[in-house]
């Protein structure tokens, strides 16, 4: 039975294809180059036709922020915008600085990333575009900052590309490698995945680096269903962080990893902490509000999304928000939420950032199931992850197709190749198998989504203790008190 809330007049925008959507961003780079100078853009962003000069550097600005983009770290945002400030300046008094264009292109794309705010894509591009016009050859920090860019916008193959590329020119530098783990993970290339990581860590970086370096193996390590060991590199990442923005990161990375274990006092416990360092750490802000909602602290919860959203808005932040009103029975509050997905979504494409897979998402769940699966099965043949696995899998459920479903789902969840140990994907998957009338299996499936994390979702957990009850299967253990 269908338990989602379907949005009428709400749906998501289609995403151009790849050569219409090359053409749009060029479009809008043009009107925003037109409409003169957009708040931290620069006035000129190409080269005059003279000689290269030695660039004069000036006093440096933010140089916890210039190490923080070259050391592959998380930086503090006031220290992104001096730094952001001081290469502007640069730019427009050493305009054949190529080294000066790649460090304004990475922050901007830093501070989009850690902002949720793609107005500042279009600048990077322009900026890191103009920094290889000016030098072609031996500019690894442009390609970095390329790198960087592509796998903020979802573009994994041209994450890929770049990234090959810097490291190509540079070998032996550590911090080439954790954006190409990246880009493979989009792919769904978990064999380059797991030699990329093994080369990155025969590198044997600093003990500066170390930190980074721990994280990114946890990231594989999650992905992999290594749970503990995920835990164990985050853990030390965070407590050897050089900075308070990289611990904060990595502490709400730890409540991350808690939450998907179902483990509601640790999480809540990272988010808090994360935020006593940041106050407006987007990822802890949410995931604290996630915990709180669970515990029935719902007007903490609520505020705590409004402020992520009013700060940096997200538009996965406002689809979780509306399905957290829509599973509280407040229907309009969930339709605004709903609508203020499909706002930030517009405004991302518009910033060339690959939506295929959100908009699958939500049109499989609260619009045209048919439409997610068009969209879904372009995003699986340009970059076929393990989020896309799961997504197609399930929109092609919500259309009636479990047969084909049911091995997209098979492949989002085999943790021996690639898939995550994820209590949502296998909530889909045992879903899958109950329509197809495999019942021991989706039993299986659905006690062991409850395991997991019997918190996972506010819509999808009560759908599968619905079906478990259907099947004759509810788990031994009662409902949590605090579900």
């Amino acid at each position: 039975m269908d338990h989602r809330l379907s949005v009428p007049g709400t749906s998501l925008p289609a995403q151009p294809r790849r050569g219409r959507r090359r053409r749009r961003r060029r479009r809008v780079l043009l009107a925003v180059l037109a409409g003169g100078l957009v708040a931290g853009a620069v006035p000129m962003l190409t080269p005059p036709d003279e000689p290269p000069r030695k660039a004069v550097r000036p006093p440096a600005a933010g140089p916890q922020a210039l190490t923080a983009l070259t050391s592959g770290m998380p930086a503090a945002l006031p220290q992104l915008a001096a730094l952001i400030g001081q290469e502007e300046r640069r730019v427009r008094a050493q305009p054949r600085d190529a080294w000066a264009w790649a460090v304004l292109g990475s922050a901007y794309v830093e501070r989009g990333r850690r902002t949720a705010e793609p107005a500042d894509y279009p600048r990077a591009d322009q900026a890191l575009r103009t920094s290889l016009k000016v030098r072609a050859a031996k500019n690894t920090e442009a390609y970095d900052g390329l790198t960087a860019l592509a796998l903020a916008r979802r573009d994994f193959p041209a994450a890929k590309r770049y990234g090959e590329q810097a490291l190509k020119e540079a070998p032996k530098r550590w911090t080439a490698y954790p954006p190409l783990i990246d880009a493979y993970t989009g792919l769904g290339d978990y064999k380059a995945v797991q030699s990329s990581l093994d080369r990155l860590l025969a590198l044997r970086p600093g003990a500066a680096a170390r930190p980074a370096v721990m994280a990114r193996a946890s990231a594989v390590y999650r992905d992999r269903g290594w749970r503990e060991d995920a835990v164990a590199q985050l853990t030390d990442a965070a407590a050897a962080a050089g900075t308070p923005a990289a611990r904060a990161v990595w502490l709400a990375g730890l409540g991350q990893l808690a939450w998907e274990r179902g483990d509601l006092p640790d999480a809540l416990r990272h988010f808090e902490a994360a935020l006593r360092l940041d106050p407006g750490q987007r990822e802890a802000l949410t995931g604290r509000a996630r915990t709180l909602a669970v515990r029935g602290r719902m007007a903490e919860a609520f505020a705590g999304y409004r402020a992520a959203l009013a700060g940096r808005p997200d538009p996965r932040d406002a689809y979780e928000l509306g399905e957290l009103y829509e599973a509280g029975g407040m229907t309009r509050a969930a339709r605004t939420a709903y609508g203020q997905v499909k706002a930030l979504v517009r405004q991302r494409i518009a910033a060339g950032v690959d939506e295929d897979l959100l908009i699958g998402r939500f049109e499989a769940d609260h619009g045209d199931a048919g439409n997610a699966v068009r969209e879904l099965r372009a995003e699986w043949r340009r970059q076929p992850g393990i989020e896309v696995a799961d997504a197609l899998g399930w929109a092609l459920h919500r259309a009636g197709a479990d047969r084909q479903a049911l091995a997209y789902a098979a492949a989002a969840t085999d943790t021996a190749r690639g898939g995550v140990h994820s209590a949502p994907y296998v909530f889909h998957r045992g879903m899958i198998e109950k329509g197809l009338e495999r019942y021991a299996t989706a039993r299986r499936h659905l006690q062991e989504a409850l395991r997991v994390n019997p918190y996972f979702s506010p819509l999808d957990v009560p759908a599968a203790r619905a079906a478990l009850r259907a099947l004759g299967g509810v788990p031994d253990e009662p409902p949590p008190d605090d579900l």
